[in-house]
């Protein structure tokens, strides 16, 4: 098991990516905490995954918000010991052209996606910093580089991964990797809800023809997450079948 006994925070996991984050940690014998503003679903996630027999428990939060950061790291200390690993993958988007984005959807965006992240990175690094270890994998998108109607979201998603290379040069000698994934079109809800010819012309963009599947995530995250992966730091590494060259 590539996770066997770590003690792993995956925030915006009650559904969707972040979910087959949660579960594939958990089948490589990590402890889980799904974190997630949506409680009834993630109450419901973590028990689909104890009935399987892991070691998975809820604890609500709004990444935004510090108060409630401070307690989801404390309850899961006090629950689990420790922490490990950090998975950042909360995320909204509020998309609109740049000339028509309202302010009220730049800020809810740049909270939850960017300040969100940096208060969870910043209590991660507190603990691991003092443990001599842990991993930080932050989630961006290939968005990062610029979409139309996305203003927000892109700047959320470059900040993120201008604060996994800033992590990394301040804590890699403390043994903390911290990198990020930018995963390509993956078939979700989402996804699953956009117009067939949308479909079909982002299908044409991937070399491997391909849309991914939320487990291909999960299963980059875990290697990262692994002793495996203890020399590669710093990195953004796509998910995308090809999609980003």
């Amino acid at each position: 098991m590539l996770v066997k006994d770590k003690v792993a925070i995956v925030t915006g996991s009650a559904r969707g990516i972040g979910f087959s984050i949660a579960e594939v940690l958990a089948e490589e014998g990590a402890k889980v905490v799904i974190s997630d503003l949506a409680t009834s679903s993630g109450a419901e996630s973590a028990k689909e995954l104890q009935l399987k027999g892991y070691a998975v428990t809820f604890i609500p939060c709004d990444i935004s918000k510090r108060d409630q950061v401070n307690a989801l790291f404390a309850q899961t200390q006090v629950q689990f010991g420790r922490i490990d690993v950090l998975v950042n993958n909360a995320g909204i988007n509020r998309d609109g052209m740049l000339h028509k984005l309202s302010d009220d959807d730049w800020d809810l965006v740049i909270d939850i996606n960017l300040k969100g992240t940096f208060n969870c990175m910043q209590e991660a690094a507190k603990l691991m910093r003092e443990q001599g270890s842990g991993r930080i994998v932050n989630i961006s998108s290939a968005s990062w580089l610029g979409n139309v109607g996305q203003a927000n979201y892109a700047a959320s998603k470059a900040g993120v991964i201008g604060l996994t290379k800033t992590a990394c040069r301040e804590l890699a000698r403390k043994g903390v990797t911290v990198n990020a994934i930018c995963p390509g079109f993956i078939d979700t809800v989402m996804t699953r809800g956009v117009p067939e010819k949308v479909w079909d012309i982002m299908i044409s963009k991937i070399p491997a023809g391909f849309a991914g599947a939320p487990r291909d995530v999960g299963q980059c995250v875990a290697f990262l997450a692994s002793e495996r992966a203890r020399y590669i730091n710093g990195e953004v590494i796509n998910v995308g079948g090809g999609m980003v060259l």
